[in-house]
This record gives structure tokens, sequence and C-alpha cells, in this order.
């Protein structure tokens, strides 16, 4: 199993988000979350990979196997698209800088955006800037990818990009992933 969940509880408050809440999502899986806005999608992402803490039960998953593409991109204004991919590679996993721009090249081809390298966000679109959040996500070689409602900002064009990018994934790679949606 990639996630298995056990009598998940949370609150914020008087607010209870999950009572005894129990899943199981299998390596390979593709787990789509659907419900309104407010009732809790994005909290179990959080919650899983780590970013929020629960009252009680019990997550068993790799998270240093995990990457998360979050709603709102959540990419460095002030540093390119190949920085935005490389930075966390070679502070992070200290890979040596070549090795690292091979890798986020390799990735930015794969999401379609090897000519935008040396953009910074704000030259970017909604559906590209999620585009480079996925490549990101990707550089890690994860298991497991979260997806936080990856084209709630985005317009019907820019949205079939983003879903491109995410069938192509589910077509190539051998990765679970929980993609949570409120369309």
């Amino acid at each position: 199993m990639a996630i298995v969940v056990k009598n998940l509880n949370k609150s914020f408050g008087n607010h209870q988000v999950f009572k005894d809440l129990n899943l199981e999502i299998k390596n390979g899986e593709i787990v789509s979350i659907i419900g309104p806005s407010g009732r809790g999608k994005s909290t179990f992402l959080r919650c899983v990979i780590g970013l929020e803490e629960i009252d009680s039960g019990e997550i068993i998953c790799n998270r240093s196997k995990m990457g998360m593409v979050f709603q709102n991109f959540n990419l460095f204004p002030h540093k390119t698209v190949l920085e935005n991919i490389t930075e966390p590679l070679i502070l992070v996993d200290k890979i040596d800088k070549k090795t690292a721009n091979d890798k986020a090249m390799s990735l930015l081809k794969k999401v379609g955006l090897e000519d935008k390298s040396n953009f910074y966000p704000k030259h970017l679109s909604g559906g590209q800037k999620q585009r480079v959040a996925i490549a990101r996500a990707l550089a890690k070689d994860p298991e497991v990818l979260l997806f936080d409602e990856p084209t709630s900002a985005l317009d019907p064009a820019m949205t079939q990009e983003v879903l491109k990018v995410i069938e192509e994934l589910k077509n190539t790679q051998n990765i679970t992933m929980v993609i949570v949606s409120h369309e």
C-alpha cells in the first residue's frame, strides 16, 4: 500500500474535519477525491504529507518518497523556472549543479516547457506555472504524487494543458497519484 489511513481525526477548534477516516491507496493507483470547497480535501493531503498535524489516528506512508503539487504553485518568484526545480536538489539532496540542471531540463521537456527555463514565474501563464510545479515535484523521484486542486486557478485552456500532463504521467510513470478537486 502507498498510503494507509486508520481512524484519522482532525479538527480546527470546534470544527471537526475528519472523524475516524479510513482509507487505503494501493501502489500505482490513481485516486480522485472530489467534493465542495471547505470539506477537508486539501487538509487531508496536508495531513498525509505531514504539513498538518492530526489529532489522532494513524497515517502510514513514506513521506520521503512523496511529492506535492500545490494549488497556488508555490514557486519562488525571485528564481527562474530552472532554479525553482534545481534549488531543492542542490541544497537539500546535495546533487551537483550540472546533474540537477540536466534532470530539471529533462523534466521541463517532459512538461513542454524546456524553452521557458530562464523565465521567472511572473512571465508564465497559470498553466505553465502549474507544469513547473509538477516538474519540481517529479524532480525528487516520488513514488506518490499529491495534487491539491491542480486546475482550480486555471482557465479552461490552461486546465487542459495541466490535465494532459497528469494523463501523460499516468501513462508513462509507475506512480501513485492522489488528486483532490472540487470539479
